[in-house]
């Protein structure tokens, strides 16, 4: 597909509406509003939703931000509803719509709206991990780099020709949320050349190989379930890329009462055993056996209490030392 743009003068300000609610769009969002080349028609974020142990209603990273900078942000239901659509084209001259972890699919309706269309910003080196949780499936596949690439939006999922893209080396021990902090100041250096040069004419958008394709779906709660017979490094790195949210937990059958054990911390250990069986409960170390190798839990949070050390978990209740955990 080729896209037409008209040239951007030198003195000219690009007219942005900004669509974003994931901890990615705060940096680029910061840049954003700092650039004198560029004025925010609006910003948008999904609407506030209980999070956390307490389930507090919460905003977004997003939303947070404009708090913060005395912004009041729109939280449409529906971006592709007929009132957010309104709004919208009431919005004289407006060059392009950001989108960057924004939560919405947005329909052809909306894409075509502004001048030069709608430009995401997707956490990945496209088209590996298409779809709604690319740097968790880079950390659970095991991948040493990862990177952002500035697109074209269209109808497909992720499938727009690309502008830019930037890599990143993923750091040894890096959780989900480290990640996705560390790709958005990594965006943000580079959003407003990247837009002003989109709309100048200078970046042309180049297909991707759809033959090379693959595809990150999205993460429900259930997907945090350990499966001990999984190698040791796999529960790892299902600990960072679900960090902080779902988390990893297992349930714990002890004293005729099951226990859901959230997982914080561990570390991976050369040692071997049936999967799920706890090799070691004391005062030194909680260990278990996985499909290759074991890991020791640092920190876990049992259900309904405090972080705690493996080792202060196993002072408080019976011996579990020998027990085979389920779901192997």
């Amino acid at each position: 597909m080729h896209y037409i743009r008209p040239p951007l003068m030198n003195c000219d300000i690009l007219k942005v509406y900004f669509l974003g609610s994931g901890r990615i769009a705060v940096p680029i969002l910061s840049s954003l509003k700092k650039s004198p080349r560029i004025s925010l028609a609006g910003i948008g974020t999904q609407m506030d939703r209980p999070a956390g142990r307490k389930n507090l209603v919460t905003p977004t990273p997003v939303g947070d931000w404009c708090r913060e900078n005395g912004i009041s942000p729109d939280k449409p239901a529906s971006v592709n509803s007929p009132e957010f659509l309104e709004k919208l084209r009431g919005m004289d001259g407006l060059d392009m719509i950001f989108v960057s972890s924004f939560g919405q699919l947005l329909k052809q309706e909306i894409l075509s709206l502004p001048r030069l269309g709608c430009i995401n910003l997707h956490a990945s080196l496209l088209p590996a991990y298409r779809g709604a949780s690319p740097l968790q499936a880079a950390i659970l596949n095991g991948d040493l780099k990862t990177g952002v690439c500035f697109m074209q939006m269209e109808k497909g999922l992720d499938t727009g020709p690309v502008f830019s893209t930037s890599e990143y080396q993923i750091q040894a021990g890096q959780k989900a949320d480290e990640l996705e902090y560390a790709l958005g100041v990594l965006a943000a250096s580079d959003t407003e050349n990247v837009l002003l040069d989109i709309a100048s004419g200078l970046l042309k958008p180049v297909p991707q190989d759809n033959a090379k394709a693959t595809y990150a779906g999205k993460i429900r709660k259930e997907h945090g379930e350990i499966r001990w017979n999984s190698p040791a490094v796999e529960i790892e790195r299902k600990l960072r890329a679900y960090h902080p949210w779902p988390g990893v937990f297992f349930n714990l059958q002890n004293g005729g009462r099951k226990i859901r054990m959230a997982i914080t911390e561990l570390a991976c250990l050369d040692i071997s055993g049936t999967p799920g069986r706890i090799l070691k409960a004391d005062k030194k170390d909680l260990i278990v056996a996985c499909g290759d190798g074991a890991v020791s839990l640092k920190k876990v949070v049992p259900e309904g209490k405090r972080e705690m050390s493996g080792t202060e978990f196993v002072r408080g209740c019976q011996d579990i030392e020998g027990v085979v955990l389920a779901n192997v």
